[in-house]
């Protein structure tokens, strides 16, 4: 393995080289590098091939209580010795932070996890991907249509070291294609996503056959009036629903602070029995991850068990706010001006045991959606969301798909949504979310909130 990763006996000795230029009572070293390259395609053709690469290290240096912080991208000796000696500069000119809860010591880890690194990933060409992303645009176009998105594929390490002795680093690949299939004059389109660190992981044909099958199923919407309707979702749109609830408040800082849907439901019957909710950096179908941006090994965590919330996610800094408490490897860079603590990465909707197929069936009248978008939180402490339908809409009649409708406003308290569960899907599809990698199933659920915004009306069987 080298393509261009220094390999952890490197960046160790780099990183114990960095350790030894600081004066401060604790210090840690943060290092990271990376090569992503990108294949990006609109209208059936590659338009833009790009790469990046880049290594940084960012250095924390606590005085006291009193923590500074300088980050480089200049990993000489000189540039690496300039940034320890600035930090430990800037914590001797900072107010303390009573809440400051010193650097870790070297944690024995809770399991094995996956080194996420594949050869045919961290080696591929821009041929290789060009050849990918064609196959994708020669189909559409064969189909009448027009398919535009991007593959990418990277390549990284990380590794953390500090004064008390801790050192962690991990290499990883990452894969990830997106794509848009859509008519060449209709508003009608098709979404498809996969993402990886192993190359198998990304099914083209499946994906580009799914999008097709999409976009021509969707000529000539229909407009539907705004009602609650029973719903059956797509792993995309559950996935926009997951991360809306982990945004809400599956971080212990918001749950300290009051703000989270979990509040006053712990150890309670809040969701329906098939909802089960975990963060696992250790599932090989996801992207693993061993440790946190604190080198603090990843752990498991059941968020809700059963449609019973359990435990949020914990840093150091959350945890040491709770007696008895240790944190689960959660932690996210700290930013003063944008910092909103630990944040599940790896999440996963526990599977069931229907089809699509079979949720769809079991559907007198209602919708299928493929994906929502735009989704903004409105009232955090019920989970309550609005957004759009987005990449197709179907109606379902006696158990059918019988045809397509344009895309619907919704607003939704999603805890109301999630105690009245018709079914879960049997497999998990992997996904790209806004801030991690997660695993989604397929989601029946009974009852589904749209509005029409066009005139100001709201369902008229509104509670």
């Amino acid at each position: 393995m080298n393509n261009g990763l220094l390999g952890e006996r490197k960046v160790q000795t780099l990183l114990k080289q960095a350790l030894s230029y600081s004066e401060a009572g604790e210090t840690e070293i943060v290092f990271s590098s990376s090569h992503e390259a990108l294949t990006r395609f609109a209208h059936n053709a590659i338009h833009q091939n790009v790469a990046e690469a880049d290594a940084s290290v960012e250095v924390h240096a606590a005085v006291g209580r009193r923590v500074g912080r300088a980050a480089t991208n200049d990993i000489s000796p000189l540039g690496i010795e300039c940034a320890v000696r600035r930090a430990g500069e800037i914590a001797r000119h900072l107010p303390e932070n009573p809440e400051w809860p010193g650097l870790p010591a070297p944690q024995t880890p809770e399991d094995e996890v996956s080194v996420a690194y594949d050869e045919a990933v961290a080696g591929m060409t821009p041929e290789a991907r060009a050849q990918a992303v064609g196959e994708v645009c020669r189909a559409a176009q064969a189909a009448g249509l027009l398919a535009s998105g991007a593959f990418s594929t990277g390549r990284s390490e990380y590794a953390v070291m500090n004064s008390n002795g801790l050192f962690a680093y991990a290499p990883s690949t990452e894969a990830d294609l997106t794509l848009v299939v859509e008519q060449p004059e209709a508003s009608a389109s098709a979404y498809a996503q996969a993402i990886g660190w192993r190359l198998a992981q990304i099914n083209f044909e499946a994906l580009h056959r799914q999008a097709i099958a999409g976009a021509l199923a969707a000529r000539q919407p229909r407009r539907l009036r705004a009602d609650e309707y029973p719903v059956v979702l797509a792993p995309y749109a559950v996935l926009t629903l997951l991360e809306a609830l982990a945004s809400d408040g599956m971080g212990a800082l918001a749950v300290q602070e009051g703000r989270s849907w979990m509040n006053r439901r712990f150890g309670r019957q809040a969701l329906s029995p098939l909802i089960s909710i975990y963060d696992d950096a250790f599932d090989p179908d996801g992207l693993p991850q061993a440790f946190d941006c604190e080198g603090v090994p990843k752990r498991r965590v059941p968020i809700v068990v059963n449609g019973v919330p359990t435990s949020p996610v914990y840093d150091r800094f959350t945890a040491a706010r709770e007696r008895g408490q240790t944190s689960t490897g959660h932690a996210q860079p700290y930013d003063d001006e944008d910092w909103d603590g630990p944040l599940p990465e790896n999440l996963a909707l526990s599977p069931g045991d229907m089809t699509v197929e079979q949720m769809i069936h079991a559907v007198d009248r209602g919708l299928y959606i493929s994906r929502f978008w735009y989704v903004n939180v409105t009232t955090p402490h019920d989970g309550g969301v609005t957004g759009t339908t987005r990449d197709g809409v179907w109606w379902i009649e006696d158990g059918e798909l019988a045809y397509p409708v344009e895309n619907l406003r919704f607003d939704q308290s999603l805890i109301r949504a999630l105690r009245r569960v018709r079914g879960v899907g049997r497999e998990l599809s992997t996904l790209s979310g806004l801030y991690g990698v997660h695993r989604a199933p397929a989601l029946a659920l009974e009852s589904f909130r749209f509005i029409d915004v066009s005139d100001g009306l709201w369902p008229e069987n509104e509670n």
